[in-house]
This record gives C-alpha cells, structure tokens and sequence, in this order.
C-alpha cells in the first residue's frame, strides 16, 4: 500500500496536467491507495478555492475517490458522513471534526456558522 499527498489526488481528479494526471492515473490503477483524512481536507480546500468548484461537485469526486476498490480511507464511515454533511451545506472541515468526535455526547465550538449548519442538521453542536 502507498499513501499519497494532496497534488497527487488533485491532479487524479482534475487532470489538469497532462504529465502528472497519467502520473496519478497510473498510481490509482496500480496501487492500492491510502488516502488520509489530512490529504481529504486539503483536497476539498484546493477543489473550492483553486478550482471554484461546488461542495455537490467536490462531494461527488470525493465520494467516487473513496469507493474506487484499491483506494483505503483513513476511517472512510466518518470520512462519508462527513461528506453527506458537507454536501447538506455543512463546511467540509467542521464536518470532519464533528464526524471525528462521534463518540462524544456533544461537540463543542464558538463557530457560529457551524452550529447553525449543525442545527439545520439536527447535530448536537452548540456554544460553550
């Protein structure tokens, strides 16, 4: 197994250059792939900041990256309801944290923005 960095996934789903897409094409289609929550986060941050794109778009990359059959994700059940979260207009980062602490009673924050996304929800996320 190998684990690769954020610009690796990136140029896997945007081939935008041709050199390091066939690259990172041909790592995906030999290798079995590791995909750590950190690389997840940055790729969604590259995704919505460099290229523009929507939280459904970026939901629906991250969501076919995690399911191709070589590829593992660091603690995919969170990862996915992360990305059910996000793309239900919460912040892809908030929802990785809120999906990290599952186990906790409730999560914590003085991120309004959050807890109004979380309510909307129906997530236990409130203020101090």
């Amino acid at each position: 197994m190998i684990a690769v960095d954020t610009n690796i996934v990136v140029r896997f789903l945007v081939d935008d250059d041709l050199r390091q897409s066939e690259q990172a094409v041909y790592l995906f289609r030999r290798e079995t792939v590791f995909l750590a929550r950190s690389v997840l986060l940055e790729t969604e941050w590259v995704l919505r900041r460099g290229y523009k794109m929507n939280p459904v778009k970026i939901g629906g990359a991250l969501e076919a990256l995690i399911g191709l059959p070589n590829v593992v994700c660091e603690d995919d059940s969170g990862v996915r309801q992360a990305l059910m979260w996000h793309q239900a207009g919460m912040d892809f980062a908030d929802a990785l944290h809120l999906a990290a602490g599952s186990r906790a009673a409730q999560f914590i924050t003085f991120d309004q923005d959050m807890i109004k996304a979380a309510k909307r929800l129906g997530l236990p996320v409130s203020a101090p």
